[in-house]
């Protein structure tokens, strides 16, 4: 049946591509030598917008969405378009009253916490209160919690530079969610009903866009802010940077990650930085296909420098990959409530085995957590960033293809020496506690014959491809080593012994 599929699917492509010569790539695999152990582990971020709010459309396949996936890492975001979904204390404090208010932000942790069902999450409330910051008059924002809002982020020095003020901030916030209430600036005790654990708090989000932070004001304020929020929880271990733009921003690494510019005792447990694919607005879907992997490839390259100077500075600290995507051109318009075309049919497996290749790639040097975002996005939201089909509230092939990765590869898996691939397709073989698998990733429009070494025993094969849609991955089980690959098929090959 997958042969079937792959033929009908070729006749669909467009002309040019349909008459291009397919790709055919004889693997080669020495089970014998070990490159590297891998250290990877797979997961995504849910960003808080309306559509995560109880009765919102897409909040009960969204939330099954986060319990099926079973991820730990799971990055949890209340971001700066939404306010009051995002901050907990809106107005500053004066001695008669404070704005402390939780209503909003309290329902979507409770569903995140339950639908993790004991799996780790990287909290991050990376938005300040406005009012902390020097702005040239008081900032604003829509009484209507669900009115998107750009403009929460101004103020580029803060008001009070020893950081405690947004120090005590954070550590209410933890207290909160971790010890059943806080005390508040005027000495009022704020009762919760939450003893949650977190495992990992990141501070803060794109620091280099949001703010401008320099390294020096970002290092100090990490140091403070993790101090004092560890006095709540000793155990908690804190993420750092998430920078937007990390091929402009290696100063911010270089400082951060050097402990002589640390507190004493302050801990770096892990640094984070993120990556977008972003085609240009005039470039035809065709094109897209070899300008995500070409533009995935000068990530990894920066990647690779800030790994080499977290091992030469830092070698215990660990580096999560917490954004990895594609923004396509017309979501800036979407965002702004421009009414756009939907995304190409086959987009979502570009996408998604642009991410698979990112995680191929990160496993050979090292990185902890490749993170897929985000979870939920639609029109006004970053709709080409979805993990979930905003017209149905299911997963689409992103959220399957990064599900098909994290059920059958992780840390402790062996990469071994795999050749043979080429600029169209991918492969990575990993000897694991499951059994021998290989990871093959079509980057390209057209079919591909991939020819496995010979005497390869392949026991089944599970892929996402543009025959899967919106579906779980599938299974097939192949009656010979050579098998066929769909355009930008993400599959993963389980060997017999």
């Amino acid at each position: 049946m997958k042969q079937i599929l792959t033929l009908a699917l070729g006749l669909a492509l467009s002309p040019a591509l349909a008459s291009a010569q397919q790709s055919t790539v004889n693997v080669k695999i020495d089970w014998g030598k070990v490159v590297t152990t891998s250290r990877s582990t797979a997961s995504y971020q849910v960003v808080v917008n309306p559509m995560l709010e109880r009765g919102a459309k897409m909040h009960d396949g969204t939330f099954k969405a986060i319990a099926t996936a079973g991820a730990d890492y799971v990055r949890y975001v209340p971001w700066l378009p939404y306010p009051r979904l995002g901050v907990a204390e809106l107005e500053p404090p004066t001695p008669e009253k404070t704005s402390w208010d939780f209503t909003l932000l309290d329902p979507m942790v409770e569903d995140l916490m339950k639908a993790q069902n004991g799996h780790s999450v990287i909290m991050n409330f990376s938005t300040m209160p406005a009012w902390m910051w020097k702005t040239d008059k008081p900032v604003t924002y829509p009484k209507d919690p669900n009115q998107v809002y750009w403009d929460y982020t101004q103020g580029t020095e803060i008001k009070d530079p020893t950081y405690k003020e947004a120090a005590a901030y954070y550590a209410r916030l933890l207290s909160w969610y971790e010890k059943g209430g806080f005390t508040d600036e005027n000495g009022k005790f704020h009762a919760s009903k939450y003893h949650y654990k977190f495992a990992y708090w990141e501070l803060l989000n794109e620091i280099d866009f949001e703010h401008h932070w320099t390294p020096q004001e970002y290092t100090k304020f990490y140091d403070v802010v993790s101090a004092e929020m560890r006095k709540v929880d000793p155990d908690l271990k804190f993420m750092a940077c998430a920078s937007a733009a990390p091929a402009t921003h290696g100063e911010m690494y270089r400082y951060f990650l050097d402990p002589k510019n640390h507190a004493p005792g302050v801990s770096i447990d892990f640094v984070t930085y993120h990556f977008y694919a972003t085609p240009p607005a005039d470039e035809p879907f065709d094109a897209m296909q070899f300008t995500f992997f070409d533009q995935a490839d000068g990530f990894l390259h920066t990647a690779r420098y800030i790994e080499q100077l977290k091992h030469e500075l830092s070698p215990a600290t660990k580096t999560d990959l917490d954004e990895l995507g594609v923004i396509l051109a017309n979501d800036d318009k979407s965002n702004h409530g421009e009414k756009m075309p939907p995304e190409p049919p086959l987009y979502w497996n570009l996408a998604s085995a642009m991410y698979a290749y990112l995680y191929e790639e990160a496993a050979k040097f090292g990185v902890d957590v490749i993170g897929e975002s985000q979870l939920v996005g639609y029109p006004t939201q970053y709709p080409s960033v979805s993990m979930m089909n905003y017209n149905t509230s299911e997963p689409n092939a992103r959220f399957w293809t990064m599900k098909l990765i994290l059920d059958n590869l992780g840390p402790g898996d062996k990469l071994v020496s795999t050749s043979g691939g080429d600029h169209a397709i991918a492969a990575q073989a990993f000897d694991t506690a499951k059994g021998r698998k290989i990871l093959l990733i079509n980057k390209r429009q057209t079919t591909a014959t991939v020819n496995l070494p010979a005497g390869s025993s392949v026991r089944s094969i599970a892929y996402t491809a543009p025959s899967t849609g919106d579906k779980p991955p599938a299974t097939a089980t192949p009656s010979s080593s050579t098998l066929s690959l769909e355009p930008f098929e993400v599959a993963i090959v389980t060997l017999g012994n």
